[in-house]
């Protein structure tokens, strides 16, 4: 088969530049490049993209030589039916190594109509580096590449207001266009940049934060053969994503006027608050995730799809969520249980093997910020401990121990918290260990043997999980805690 290209596509639109994105990686392509896509088809945006690689390594050579093009496959369950699509990606009009072809690269300052900066360069993409400056070409760090092509763009154009850029990063971290323009206006007093400049970054551009969500495993290097049966042309470039689609994004109605997403069938939220959402979605999608992991590992699970497919474990998971997390979130009910069914769906996608050892990683501090606000909130909502969240809590205070019927557990954490665990375990105490854990800020941030019954529960879910089980431990757990609290 001849390698994918616009001629033997029969693809020969040549959109205008109305966009420049930092990242060529698997996700911006399963993400950005289908969101626009889908704005071109069904809203006659009539934008392409140009790509700019943010290191001096890439997939630019590659994508050039496929003139831009490559196959999306996006796979997954919807209300208990498999979905399966693919889709050929047609916007990126060019692609550019700016360590390469430098010149090129500014440019794309000077495109016409050009109106949005999109990025991903990865959580440490947003970063100040201090020996960066205006006259290298490139410089190392993506904001001060930014701060190079803004000030480009702000010259070739005399200041004019109208050609100000929209801003949209998509990078994991929160408040992340706060923190890029933060170092944008860095990098303009340090490189004693002109005061216009400034002013029209401020006043011209504007900044929006984001949050991003769908799961994209990337190039299917162990089901390749399947993907290329469906295809007439050999593709390099093919990227594998879930069909789920979340993209949130702080603005106005002038953004939505700008991104017409509501003609499209995206789950698109441009709203002007998106910290709900982020809330919702690590407490929801993240913290049903880092508490499923101890517990079922130790029921004897491998995956989160065997989880959520087991009568025992799915029906915990479920009531964690919807009877106790959702419990505590500030936000309208119904859009919390749809969202919840919708992360139970993907948590069941049969097109992803999603293994808990590899969501196992430094699960202490991702309770601390995942599962615990939830936990405690429902205390604070509710009067008493939440019964799923509590054992849970329990199960990752024994899973810590690093062994479970003579086998070793995928604990992977630092070496001083591995130590901690180490060392607390040479004890059968129950109610000591619970007691040290808790009481121990250097996870927790505060002291949570002051919340009213948890260290004795807790020590009762440790003695029954050991003495019973995963199964049979919870039964009785539940029971003795539900006559406890009064329930």
């Amino acid at each position: 088969m001849e390698k994918i290209n616009r001629s033997n596509t029969e693809v020969s639109n040549k959109l205008p530049i109305k966009i420049v994105q930092f990242g060529e990686g698997n996700f911006l392509r399963a993400f950005v490049e289908y969101a626009f896509q889908k704005l071109n088809q069904e809203a006659d945006f009539n934008a392409g993209i140009a790509v700019v690689q943010p290191i001096d390594r890439g997939l630019v050579n590659m994508i050039n030589q496929q003139d831009g093009l490559y196959t999306l496959f996006m796979k997954g369950v919807k209300k208990g039916q498999e979905i399966q699509e693919k889709e050929l990606i047609t916007n990126i009009v060019k692609a550019i190594d700016p360590y390469a072809s430098f010149q090129e690269y500014l440019a794309l300052a000077k495109e016409e109509e050009l109106a949005f900066i999109i990025s991903n360069t990865t959580e440490a993409g947003i970063e100040y580096v201090a020996s960066d400056l205006p006259t290298m070409t490139p410089p190392t760090s993506f904001p001060a590449k930014l701060t190079v092509l803004l000030h480009e763009r702000f010259k070739h154009f005399g200041g004019d207001e109208s050609k100000g850029l929209t801003i949209i990063p998509c990078e994991l971290i929160n408040y992340n266009s706060d923190t890029l323009k933060e170092i944008i206006l860095k990098y303009c007093i340090e490189w004693k940049l002109e005061q216009d400049f400034i002013f029209w970054i401020v006043n011209s551009c504007t900044f929006h934060n984001t949050l991003v969500d769908r799961i994209v495993p990337g190039y299917p290097k162990d089901q390749i053969d399947e993907y290329n049966s469906q295809l007439t042309y050999k593709d390099d470039l093919i990227v594998s994503a879930e069909s789920f689609f979340l993209w949130v994004i702080e603005g106005d109605d002038k953004l939505k006027a700008k991104l017409p997403f509501d003609k499209t069938d995206l789950d698109v939220k441009i709203v002007a608050d998106m910290q709900p959402y982020r809330t919702r979605k690590v407490r929801i999608l993240n913290g049903a995730h880092t508490a499923m992991v101890p517990f079922s590992l130790l029921y004897g699970n491998e995956t989160v799809k065997e989880t959520v497919d087991n009568a025992f474990t799915g029906g915990f998971v479920n009531k964690a969520v919807f009877e106790e997390i959702n419990e505590t979130l500030n936000m309208d009910k119904a859009e919390l249980t749809s969202f919840s069914e919708e992360i139970l769906d993907r948590f069941r996608n049969p097109f992803i093997k999603h293994l808990l050892s590899s969501i196992a990683l430094n699960s202490i501090s991702k309770f601390k910020v995942r599962v615990l606000p939830s936990l405690t909130g429902y205390v604070d909502a509710k009067g008493k401990l939440p019964v799923h969240l509590t054992f849970a809590f329990a199960a990752l205070i024994r899973f810590y121990k690093g062994t479970w019927n003579g086998a070793d557990l995928p604990v992977n954490d630092s070496e001083d918290i591995v130590s901690f665990f180490k060392g607390l375990w040479t004890s059968d105490d129950y109610n000591k260990i619970a007691r040290l854990t808790l009481q121990n800020k250097s996870f927790w941030d505060e002291d949570l043997t002051e919340i009213s019954g948890l260290t004795e529960a807790i020590a009762l879910a440790l003695e029954e999980i050991d003495a019973n089980g995963i199964e049979k431990g919870f039964a009785n757990f539940q029971t003795k805690i539900n006559t406890t609290q009064k329930v």
